[in-house]
């Protein structure tokens, strides 16, 4: 199967990597089309992941959780009965172009007013999505809309069109009770939460995907899941019914990110096997093609020495193959490093097959 390559991608212009209609090069040789992507998740973790994709493709799709109530975010789902656009923000911020008008508007989305007014800590880029809503009524043409304003490389969809709360049963949440199982409600106690968490549902329960969504599931080539909080922007998209459905009857192979350390509070104190384990319980028709761990995490980094035969034994029984390799950044610190989790990916997405032979 021929391969490609970031670098090679990179010298292509945007228009010729991901315009559906050309089949042929200048010279004749026919062209190999972008591979067709679709990344899920929220926050921080779904940013590292795009900007590593954007490296590798122009027809990427980002399934965005809807679920934070926190922050600005939180205030103005409260206020306003919209859904919390901090993390479709921070998605449109990744997919910016990577010139002075991308790496402009992108700053200025992530821009917070100071002070302590209404205005004060809320994001340019939350109240623009916001306003946009309003005046269209519609969230994912409104998104379209910032796309088309920033030239994002990409589409940003919400995974649902009604505002959700996380619900989890955590473990030993009042520390002076440690075996009591407690409910805690809201995206933002549960990511601090102390304690340990069981399991998390969605409320209201049984909630409608944007459609646009399940179509980008159903029609990639890949589709990536994570990283990210574990809890509270990986797994919800495997409680929404219509988008759980799709990820298990998709036609693209499915890879599956691990985080570089535990998360303080949400998963504190848990191995790489758990996090699997978390999935598949979760989960449990949902199958995996491939699962990208940081070799330096699991081999005396965040996670310890890791039990690597054991982590093959989880990983196989999501029908996944264990893929280690180098993705954090070099400083020391939790972060994905864009290059070397594109490389990572590309690696992946031309070992296990870039293009699904159903195309």
């Amino acid at each position: 199967m021929t391969g490609y390559s970031p670098g090679r991608q990179l010298q292509h212009k945007a228009a010729e990597r991901g315009s559906p209609g050309a089949s042929k090069r200048s010279g004749g040789a026919a062209k190999v089309p972008a591979p067709r992507i679709t990344a899920l998740g929220g926050g921080q973790g779904l940013s590292a992941s795009l900007s590593a994709l954007r490296r590798l493709t122009s027809d990427l799709t980002a399934v965005v959780t809807v679920a934070d109530d926190g922050g600005s975010s939180g205030r103005l789902r409260a206020e306003l009965g919209v859904l919390p656009p901090g993390d479709l923000r921070k998605a449109l911020a990744a997919l910016c172009g990577d010139d002075d008008w991308g790496r402009t508007w992108s700053e200025v989305l992530q821009q917070r007013f100071t002070g302590t007014g209404e205005l004060g800590g809320h994001a340019v880029g939350n109240l623009l999505i916001v306003a946009l809503w309003e005046k269209l009524g519609d969230p994912v043409a409104a998104l379209e809309w910032v796309g088309r304003l920033l030239n994002v490389q990409g589409r940003v969809l919400p995974m649902s069109a009604v505002p959700l709360d996380i619900e989890a049963q955590v473990r030993g949440h009042d520390p002076a009770a440690p075996a009591i199982v407690s409910a805690v409600r809201g995206q933002a106690n549960v990511a601090v939460t102390p304690g340990t968490v069981q399991s998390i549902r969605l409320l209201p329960q049984q909630p409608p995907a944007v459609p646009e969504a399940v179509s980008a599931v159903l029609e990639a080539d890949w589709v990536v899941l994570g990283p990210g909080s574990w809890f509270t922007s990986v797994l919800p998209h495997l409680l929404v019914p219509e988008l759980a459905d799709a990820l298990v009857d998709t036609k693209a192979r499915r890879l599956l990110t691990l985080n570089l350390a535990p998360q303080p509070g949400e998963t504190e104190g848990f191995t790489p096997q758990r996090h699997l384990d978390v999935i598949a319980d979760h989960a449990p028709e949902l199958g995996v093609d491939a699962i990208l761990v940081d070799e330096r995490a699991v081999t005396g980094g965040a996670f310890g020495q890791a039990d690597l035969a054991g982590l093959e034994k989880a990983a196989a029984r999501m029908g996944a193959a264990l893929v280690l390799d180098r993705v954090a950044a070099a400083d020391g610190t939790a972060r994905h490093d864009p290059e070397l989790l594109a490389a990572a990916y590309d690696r992946i997405f031309r070992t296990h097959g870039r293009i699904g032979p159903w195309r």
